[in-house]
């Protein structure tokens, strides 16, 4: 029960979740809409990996991961002035929910049997495919496709792990660097808004 997928994707939860009810009291959402938002945010992108790897989706097979939402909440609403004036904290726990799960992502379609080109992918919708579901129930047009660099962080983390796999390295060499790969690309965007071109209309050309 305790192995390392299982204490990264608990982690993970719980990062997101954080983020998902940030996200949502910014909307004056009540408790209970904080909690499936938050809850979206957390199981989002693990459903749609494990559907995809033809698996029970993983919350659907231990019960403490609606439980750590739950947490979440409760610790968002005895924390909550605190989280108030850390405006920034809803990007820190995003972003190691991003980092926590693009790992387990990876992990979970290698120990399938995939190749590393589709574990990558994994990795990045079970980071990202859950923020999608928390911008677009709060009615905000999803990270991923109008910010700083997001998803690429997951690609990149992604190739790192291949490179430490690549290298013989262990495998907690290989989350960590993944880990401090991911959260350093994020936070290095949102702190000098690096991004991507923005694709514009071709009719503001003229």
């Amino acid at each position: 029960m305790f192995s390392l997928q299982f204490v990264i994707e608990f982690l993970g939860t719980f990062a997101f979740a954080i983020s998902g009810i940030r996200s949502a009291s910014s909307k004056n959402f009540d408790w209970f809409g904080g909690y499936v938002v938050g809850l979206a945010t957390a199981i989002g992108g693990g459903t749609i990996r494990d559907v995809m790897l033809g698996q029970v989706p993983f919350w659907m097979t231990n019960s403490i991961y609606l439980i750590c939402t739950g947490a979440a909440l409760l610790t968002f609403v005895m924390l909550k002035k605190l989280f108030t004036r850390l405006s920034k904290t809803w990007a820190l726990f995003d972003t190691l929910g991003l980092a926590l799960f693009t790992i387990a992502g990876i992990q979970k379609t290698l120990e399938a049997g995939f190749p590393f080109w589709v574990a990558i992918i994994m990795g990045c919708i079970t980071g990202a495919a859950g923020g999608v579901m928390r911008d677009v129930f709060v009615n905000e047009t999803p990270l991923i496709f109008r910010k700083e660099i997001y998803a690429i962080a997951c690609i990149i983390g992604g190739l790192v792990y291949q490179l430490c796999y690549m290298l013989n390295l262990s495998v907690e060499v290989a989350v960590v660097s993944t880990f401090v790969t991911v959260v350093v690309v994020r936070l290095l965007a949102v702190k000098y808004r690096i991004s991507l071109p923005v694709l514009k209309d071709p009719d503001l050309w003229k």
